[in-house]
């Protein structure tokens, strides 16, 4: 019979979060603290922050067996069925070394037009790894990047310790749904985590699908972030919600940028703009479904002609960025910029599409994250190399 010796699920385990709210049950990871979620302005950011992307537990054991009791919140939207079970990856010593999904929980669904949602509730259930090797080894278990996960129990037939700090820098990155993931094959496999695996870096992951929209509270939730490394991937939500015109966009970037450096004066700061987006290069937001689409797609609503009265195409936000970056750099040493199209330009588009025309397919995201690693974290000149 095993003997189970059940651990804590406390800060000093959990990584990528940066709140853990106690329930009834057990914790519930937030990837932004409570000062911010009291100014969230609707429930899909609420929704969307507590989509762990990037939280994993990592621990040190001899275990051969790890199980861990969970409540999944799945989705579904309107008149279609939830969507599948997240993938919960297993990394042992830094290499993939298994997967597996809890079926159940509790439900969401989704009206699309609204946003608007209705939960009801579910049962807990218990993901399980067994047959790991007896020796030591540092074991990671990511959570899926769009399945809100309450953590109820880690049980383990070994003791279980802390992974001892081994120097790797913390790499904080804020971006849209491409950051967040929400099309990626996994939680290892968004753009991000595997940026952050080919650059020795321990991710927190502040992509939230829709919402990368210079909120003051993010940005101030990143000044009081611990980081060694800073990555700020904005304009594409900016530009599909329809939220600004020029005149506001270019101060917002300038107060977003303030508010971090209050808190990080030298840290490495990498600004990033939109990767190719074709539907929204020249044409401004609302991003809308199209009915008349055989499959989901999305499009830009807005009238081109709009440009020259300040209306945000995603060719106007990369300008508006670059020459913000330049010019905060006369003054600041440790920032980059990088225009998001070397990350996935015109012939990837080419090769591999955007599935929906707005977000990388499972491919493109490994595309993105291995280029992001040469460039920023490799590269003699990377933003990041001299961290």
């Amino acid at each position: 019979m095993t003997e189970w010796t059940t651990t804590p699920i406390d800060t000093r385990i959990v990584r990528g979060a940066l709140e853990l709210e106690r329930t009834g049950r057990g914790v519930l990871p937030h990837r932004l603290p409570l000062a911010a979620r009291v100014q969230f302005p609707d429930e899909y950011l609420a929704r969307t922050e507590e989509q762990p992307s990037g939280v994993r537990l990592v621990f040190r054991t001899r275990a051969t067996a790890v199980e861990l009791d969970v409540l999944p919140t799945k989705r579904a939207y309107e008149g279609t069925p939830p969507q599948p079970d997240g993938f919960y990856d297993l990394v042992i010593d830094g290499r993939p070394a298994g997967r597996g999904s809890v079926p159940g929980g509790n439900l969401t669904v989704i009206d699309m037009a609204t946003q608007k949602a209705v939960t009801t509730p579910g049962e807990p259930g218990t993901l399980r790894f067994a047959g790991l090797a007896a020796e030591a080894k540092d074991v990671e278990i990511w959570l899926p990047q769009v399945e809100p996960t309450e953590l109820i129990a880690l049980r383990t037939d070994a003791p279980v310790e802390p992974v001892p700090d081994r120097g790797s820098p913390v790499w904080l990155h804020h971006g849209s749904s491409i950051s967040h993931g929400s099309t990626a094959a996994g939680p290892t496999s968004t753009w991000p985590a595997v940026a952050a695996a080919r650059g020795g870096a321990n991710l927190i992951n502040l992509g939230f699908g829709g919402n990368a929209l210079l909120d003051p509270f993010t940005a101030r939730a990143i000044r009081d972030t611990p980081a060694d490394l800073i990555s700020l991937k904005i304009g594409i939500n900016v530009a599909n919600a329809d939220a600004m015109r020029l005149r506001a966009f270019g101060p917002a970037v300038h107060g977003f940028l303030d508010t971090v450096r209050e808190g990080h004066p030298e840290t490495p700061l990498l600004l990033v703009s939109p990767i190719l987006c074709p539907v929204q290069e020249r044409t401004p937001g609302p991003l809308a479904l199209d009915p008349g689409a055989p499959r989901l797609r999305f499009r830009a609503l807005g009238d081109p002609a709009e440009v020259a009265n300040g209306r945000l195409t995603l060719t106007v936000i990369r300008d508006a960025l670059a020459g913000i970056a330049a010019r905060r750099a006369e003054d600041d040493p440790h920032l980059h910029y990088l225009d998001g199209r070397v990350l996935y330009g015109e012939a990837d588009y080419a090769e591999l599409p955007l599935p929906d025309e707005v977000h990388p397919a499972p491919e493109s995201h490994r595309r993105i994250g291995e280029r992001f690693a040469a460039l920023v974290f490799e590269s003699e000149h990377g933003a990041f190399a001299a961290r």
